[in-house]
Order: structure tokens, then C-alpha cells, then sequence
């Protein structure tokens, strides 16, 4: 009863910082262009994949689902990884009895609070649908480990189609938990061996175990489990990157996603290989140094597999990730889970061993503080500094000044008569998301460059003024400057009717 009691808190918190005020912070540029998707495939039923430029397509398809809910807005696009931050929070909690409840309630809580978690949380973006997959396959591995059941194995298919439907760095994640489980199982063995400890019935030594699982898959269980989830794998897959069916060609491009990626990934958001380390210490302090004592204490006692796999998959994902020239904050989500999930070890772990009401009260106001350290990191961040390039999150996000353009240019719009059918062009190279805020008005081209114009509106760059005020001349007046983002004015021009 405590145990669900707590866990309700912990589910609580995790939807209140995540859902309140959703739309307060305008879209980051990102958001914007996922934003266009969702609005052509909702208005034109039209998606097409390019590996060459973005992302998988489940992002779109759910939220297809959260606008026909609750219509066009920018809440009901971040509702939808809003919702998948708070079920990574409740996957965390079902981990229960790998954890122990004190270890699962730490590691959900810090999860639930999280500066990073609940931030990405709240970005139109890939990344918290990619950890919930993630997080996913871990879950139901551990199940199946234990039950041995078919449908588990198809779950386990499913998932691992929506991560690869969702981001191409599922080769990543897949790669760093396929390496942390098979040493995990050599490693636990290992140290086993070396205490003289005796196999038990339920774990046998890893050398039988492994040779017990590949008679198993040469067997009657590889036809009946394994290649069909290889096949239905490829059907879900197959069935979100051609766009239901309507694309076959976008299946086929999944499979060059990799080599665009790597591509870019060499010349893009390039950072120091201990980036990640920097920001993590300068957002996730608490989190990170629990997660550090955590590791460490699994792989010090190494008394069971999935405290070790959860150490080197925290370990390894830090790795994998760092080795990348390419590096951006939201991609600190992938480590930030297992980070969380081995903190909650950690401290589940010194909870059981410690003796007497005075340590055990200790240890829960260590969990407790360092709740509530991310807590007000994370309030500070998503609600009153989402646009302040000081936190290390904040990654060329737009400021809050933007809205003010938007809220003019509506404003003019209905001084015309004309309203929605107002003409705008857009000649300043940067804009998104822009386009997300005047996806009312039919009459808007992006051109990225001065051109000649009689549209009612005209929105430029600051580098572009000389040239447009020579353009533009007497028949229009400069009617505002506003920042999109940091080293980015955008300038507001509208024809000297509409501001006499």
C-alpha cells in the first residue's frame, strides 16, 4: 500500500511539471519544422520520409492523434512526448522487483523531476518518445527473460520497430544494451565464481546458460518466436516509414538513414568528447553523482544482472554518445534514464543495508534532497528561464521576444479587414518556427532572400535592412525589431496604410 501510495505521488509530479503551462515557451526551430510535418500529414494526409534531413515518422503519427484530440495548438503537439516522459516515470516504477520499492521510487522520482527529462519533456522533438521505446525493450527483456512468453518476445519486436520508426540512432541504443547484457551476464558470473559462490537451480553459470539459450534458438524457438517478431518487426516498421503503406519508397530510404547520419554527424553541433559530462554536471549534479554510486556499488558487488546491466548501460550509452563528434543536449535524455534507474539502485541498495531508523532516515533525506535540488532546477528551467542560453539545455532556443512578432503581426492583420488573408512574405533566411505561428494564413511565402514584394507584410533579417529599405522604399514602414533567437533579428515591415 505505501508502495502505491508513493508511486501515485511520484506519477503525480511527473504529470504536473510536465503538462502545466505547455505552451508558455514559444517552439524551439526544431519543434517548428516537426510542427510543418504534423500540419501536412493532419491538413493534406501527405507525409513523405527523407533520410537525408530528419528524423523517423512515429513522432507524427501520435501526434496526428494528440491534434485531432485537442485540435491545432502547440499544447496538443507537446502533449504527446509530455505523455511518453510521464510513462518512462511509470516504466521506471514497474521495475520494482529488479529495483526493490525503495530503489524503483528513487529512481522514478529523480526521473520525474529531472532537469533534462522534464524540459525534453516538453520539446516537440524525438527524444523522449526514443528513451520511452528505449526504456521499453529493457522492461520487456527482463520480462521475457523470466517467463519465457511469445508475447513478450512480439512486444519486444514492436518496440524495437517504433525506437527504429523514431530515430536513426536506435543502432546506438540497441548496440550499447545488446553489449551491457551479454556482459552483465559474463561479469556477474565471473565475480560468482570468484567468491566460491554455488549455482543456484533458478541461475545456473553463465557458460550453461548461454549454451542452453542457443539449443533453445536453433530449435523449435527460433521458428515459432523469434522469426516471426523478426517479421512483424519489419511489418511495423515497414508500415511507418512508408507512411501506411502509401510510400513504399520511404521503407526502402530507412535503410540509408545511417549513412546521412553519419554524415552529418561529423560536421554538425560538433563539441569536446566530455561535453556531455559538462552539462550533466552543471544540470544533473545530484542525479549524476548518485548515478556514479550507483555503478559503482553494482559492479563492486555484483549480486545480480540487471544492477550490473543498468551500470554499463548507463556507462555505455555516456560512451557510445561522447565518442560522437555530434552532440546536443537532448541527446543527454539517453543516459539520463539508466543514470536514474542506477541512482535508484544505489540508494535501494545502502536503504536495505542500513540498520536502526537514524540511517535509513539518512539515506531517504539524501533521495529526498537530491529530488528536490532537480525540482527546483527543473521549475527554474521549464517555467521561468526556458529561453536563457545560460542553462545548459537551452540550445539555440527562441526567445520569448518572438511571440511579440506574432502577436503584431496578428495584430496588423486585423487592422487590414482582410484578417487571415492578409499576404506576408518572409525574406530573412532564419524564421522557423515561424511558420508554425502563421499556419492560418494561407497567403505566406518563405523566400530566404530580399525580393521585390507587394504583400502586406514583409519580415526580414537585420543584416537584410539596407536592402530592404532600399527595396521597400516609402511604401512600407518599419514597424518592429524582435530577437528569434540569440545572434538572429528578425525586423517587421507593413504597408504605411495599415500603421497611420
Amino acid at each position: 500500500m505505501r508502495f502505491r501510495i508513493l508511486s501515485t505521488i511520484v506519477l503525480l509530479g511527473a504529470t504536473v511539471i510536465r503538462l502545466y503551462s505547455l505552451d508558455t515557451s514559444p517552439l524551439h526551430h526544431d519543434e517548428g519544422v516537426n510542427g510543418f510535418f504534423l500540419l501536412r500529414l493532419f491538413r493534406e494526409d501527405i507525409y513523405r520520409y527523407n533520410p537525408e534531413n530528419y528524423h523517423g515518422p512515429s513522432l507524427y503519427y501520435f501526434g496526428l492523434a494528440s491534434v485531432y484530440l485537442f485540435g491545432v495548438n502547440s499544447f496538443a503537439i507537446r502533449f504527446v512526448p509530455a505523455v511518453f516522459g510521464i510513462a518512462t516515470v511509470w516504466l521506471v516504477l514497474k521495475l520494482k522487483e529488479s529495483l526493490g520499492e525503495s530503489g524503483a521510487l528513487t529512481a522514478a522520482a529523480l526521473i520525474a523531476v529531472s532537469a533534462g527529462a522534464v524540459y525534453m519533456s516538453r520539446y516537440f522533438i524525438h527524444e523522449t518518445l526514443f528513451v520511452f521505446f528505449t526504456a521499453g525493450l529493457v522492461s520487456a527483456g527482463l520480462i521475457y527473460h523470466k517467463k519465457r512468453s511469445v508475447h513478450y518476445a512480439m512486444l519486444i519486436a514492436v518496440l524495437a520497430a517504433l525506437l527504429f520508426a523514431t530515430k536513426e540512432t536506435a543502432i546506438i541504443n540497441g548496440t550499447v544494451l545488446a553489449i551491457a547484457t551479454a556482459l552483465a551476464a559474463l561479469y556477474t558470473a565471473v565475480r560468482r565464481k570468484d567468491r566460491g559462490e554455488n549455482e543456484t537451480s533458478s541461475e545456473s553459470s553463465w557458460l550453461a546458460r548461454a549454451a542452453g539459450a542457443l539449443r533453445g534458438a536453433s530449435g523449435r524457438r527460433l521458428g515459432t518466436v523469434w522469426f516471426p517478431a523478426l517479421g512483424l518487426f519489419g511489418l511495423v516498421a515497414g508500415v511507418m516509414y512508408s507512411s501506411l503503406l502509401s510510400n513504399p519508397k520511404g521503407a526502402r530510404d530507412a535503410l540509408q538513414t545511417l549513412e546521412f547520419w553519419v554524415r552529418t554527424g561529423r560536421t554538425e553541433h560538433v563539441h569536446p568528447w566530455n561535453q556531455y559530462l559538462v552539462w550533466l554536471g552543471q544540470e544533473e549534479w545530484p542525479l549524476l553523482a548518485l548515478g556514479i554510486t550507483g555503478a559503482a556499488l553494482a559492479l563492486w558487488r555484483a549480486r545480480d544482472r540487471f544492477s550490473v546491466m543498468a551500470a554499463l548501460w548507463a556507462i555505455g550509452s555516456i560512451a557510445a554518445y561522447s565518442l560522437l563528434s555530434y552532440k546536443t543536449p537532448w541527446l543527454a535524455l539517453n543516459f539520463i534514464i539508466p543514470l536514474g534507474i542506477i541512482a535508484g539502485h544505489g540508494i535501494g541498495t545502502i536503504y536495505e543495508r542500513s540498520k536502526g531508523r537514524l540511517r535509513r532516515g539518512l539515506v531517504i533525506g539524501l533521495a529526498v534532497s537530491a529530488a528536490a535540488i532537480l525540482a527546483c532546477r527543473s521549475i527554474s528551467l521549464s517555467f521561468f528561464h526556458y529561453d536563457d542560453d545560460r542553462y545548459a539545455y537551452v540550445y539555440a532556443h527562441t526567445r520569448r521576444e518572438f511571440l511579440s512578432l506574432v502577436q503584431e503581426i496578428d495584430r496588423l492583420a486585423g487592422q487590414t479587414g482582410k484578417s487571415r488573408d492578409t499576404s506576408i512574405a518572409v525574406m530573412s533566411p532564419d524564421y522557423w518556427p515561424l511558420p508554425w505561428y502563421l499556419r492560418n494564413y494561407p497567403t505566406v511565402g518563405y523566400y530566404g532572400k530580399v525580393v521585390g514584394s507587394s504583400d502586406d507584410i514583409v519580415v526580414g533579417s537585420e543584416a537584410q535592412v539596407p536592402e530592404l529599405d532600399s527595396l521597400l522604399g516609402d511604401r512600407y514602414s518599419r514597424a518592429g525589431s524582435y530577437i528569434l533567437r540569440p545572434g538572429v533579428n528578425l525586423v517587421l515591415y507593413a504597408r504605411r496604410e495599415m500603421l497611420d
